[in-house]
């Protein structure tokens, strides 16, 4: 099977919603790569969604924004709602959700490392979705470290799952770690969301990029999650 630059996944009728693979290229800022050049891989990017995309600059919290207009770094935000323009959430390990209730006309992105799921990113997001008139949201949990490789002591394993029960994780060679993906889908399943989790783990799969792979001699890079209304 040949490896194009986007994984599409369903969101319903109505909406455009898919992974950005490496063929994509990075589509991150400060990694290395002239601003010009990630400049044009966005451009492909929208093009590919079908129209303008909001890119918003993360910082590992729990802020929404409502984006009105596409662009670069609109705000500073782990999550984004909207519906008139795309939205692209941006990761490297971290865990990418796409949510949208099409018969509402809403989508939003979530953005969901260890520090935004501590501070309640996700029934934050969902909150926000629901507030812009959102009713039978479903969203896709995409490529992330999983629970396998995400090692990290063991103190903060115990502090992490002290405050979100159900992360607590062992490595496949017997380390503590953490599982975002599980505490991710299991939050988006107790809010009421219709939630599918694909289950692709960004340190072992080849075809997106990870923080952690770097350490293992791939090149740096982001994959972009982008949902937009058609």
């Amino acid at each position: 099977m040949t490896l194009g630059p986007w994984l599409e996944v369903d969101l319903g009728p109505g909406v455009r919603a898919g992974f950005s693979t490496v063929v994509a290229g990075n589509l991150g800022l400060g990694l290395g790569d002239e601003p010009d050049a990630v400049a044009e891989r966005r451009r492909a990017a929208e093009r590919w969604a079908g129209g303008p995309v909001a890119w918003g600059r993360q910082v590992h919290g729990a802020a929404v924004h409502l984006a009105t207009a596409g662009g670069d770094d609109v705000a500073a935000c782990d999550a984004m709602v909207a519906t008139q323009v795309g939205l692209a959430v941006l990761v490297a390990d971290c865990v990418p959700v796409l949510v949208a209730d099409p018969a509402a006309g809403v989508v939003g992105t979530i953005h969901a490392g260890r520090a935004g799921v501590v501070a309640g990113v996700v029934p934050a997001a969902v909150g926000a979705l629901q507030r812009a008139g959102a009713r039978e949201l479903r969203a896709v949990v995409g490529p992330a470290i999983c629970g396998a490789c995400y090692e990290v002591p063991a103190a903060m394993r115990d502090d992490v799952d002290a405050q979100v029960p159900g992360t607590a994780s062992t490595t496949s060679w017997g380390t503590p770690a953490l599982d975002l993906p599980r505490a991710v889908t299991r939050q988006l399943a107790e809010l009421g969301v219709r939630v599918e989790d694909l289950g692709l783990c960004t340190r072992t799969d080849a075809r997106f990029f990870s923080h952690r792979g770097v350490r293992d001699g791939r090149p740096a890079g982001r994959v972009a999650g982008i949902v937009r209304l058609v």
